[in-house]
């Protein structure tokens, strides 16, 4: 049986082709067949690859290896969660939350993916619904978060938050940000809110620049339906999911944000404690400001 794997990377970054064409030529070694994603073909220059385009890039594929940062991570997750394949990051960006491998473990994490060593954790992920006033809804999802925001610089944004059918609370703010626990660590901690370590199963609400006596960031059960209406009388807005997918809404759209359906399977390697990925991640000085004792 021949094993496939789908690569995608971020050419536009120096030295991220020369690092696809190493895991390319390691996977083709190792007796797999190797897709690319036809736009990117040309930058890689790599021979003996299968070329794929469209939504269903992923399907039959054992396994989707994503190499860049974030971002990158994040377009690859679009063509793995449809085709319920598990999605390896290795990191050549900054600081790669997502990522499970950095560049220095490219051989190895190769190795170890050819040996069939390791294991798929399910992301917890949203399923988004458009209702604009006077147009058809939109569906969308998000492994990270999605976000209602103001579309006017220079003006706020009025929206009314319910939670399980009940109100909730009337912002008068820039957005609010729903999150699962994997973006707790992008939009939503940037935004105040707290950091939920991934093995959690809960949904978030955070206030973007809130002017409410009541802003606190919020943290629902998984199974909560969370609810947001533009204000039919405030200016319009915009909702972005992941930062990749973005509608424009008008006054009276309604947004509603619940579990999604259809996780996102991550790949884990060596698996490690969340405590020191988010240490090295975020360089937190473990041994205080005045140092170790």
């Amino acid at each position: 049986m021949t094993r496939e794997a789908l690569l995608v990377t971020h050419i536009r970054r120096r030295g991220n082709t020369a690092h696809a064409r190493t895991v390319a030529t390691d996977l083709l070694a190792a007796g797999f067949t190797v897709r690319v994603i036809a736009e990117e073909l040309p930058d890689l220059d790599l021979a003996g690859v299968v070329p794929v385009r469209g939504p269903e890039a992923a399907e039959g594929v054992e396994i989707v290896f994503a190499l860049g940062g974030d971002g990158t991570f994040l377009r690859a997750a679009e063509l793995a969660r449809p085709a319920k394949a598990p999605l390896l990051g290795i990191n050549l960006g900054k600081v790669g939350f997502l990522a499970e491998a950095e560049t220095a473990d490219l051989d190895r994490a190769v190795s170890e993916v050819v040996a069939g060593a390791y294991t798929v954790d399910e992301r917890l992920t949203l399923d988004v619904l458009i209702e604009p006033a006077g147009r058809p809804p939109v569906r969308s999802w998000a492994l990270n978060e999605a976000t209602v925001e103001k579309n006017e610089r220079e003006r706020m944004l009025e929206l009314l938050v319910d939670v399980d059918g009940r109100p909730l609370s009337r912002y008068g703010c820039d957005g609010v940000v729903c999150a699962t626990p994997t973006g707790s660590t992008a939009y939503a901690f940037s935004a105040g809110g707290p950091v939920v370590w991934p093995e959690v199963e809960a949904l978030l609400l955070v206030p973007i620049s809130a002017h409410a006596l009541f802003n606190r960031p919020l943290v629902t059960a998984p199974t909560s339906t969370i609810r947001v209406t533009v204000d039919p009388y405030t200016s319009s807005a915009v909702v972005c999911c992941d930062g990749r997918r973005v509608f424009d809404v008008g006054p009276g759209a309604v947004v509603t944000v619940r579990r999604g359906d259809l996780p996102v399977r991550v790949v884990r390697l060596r698996p490690s404690p969340f405590t020191d990925r988010l240490v090295e991640k975020f360089a937190l000085p473990v041994d205080g400001w005045r140092g170790a004792r």
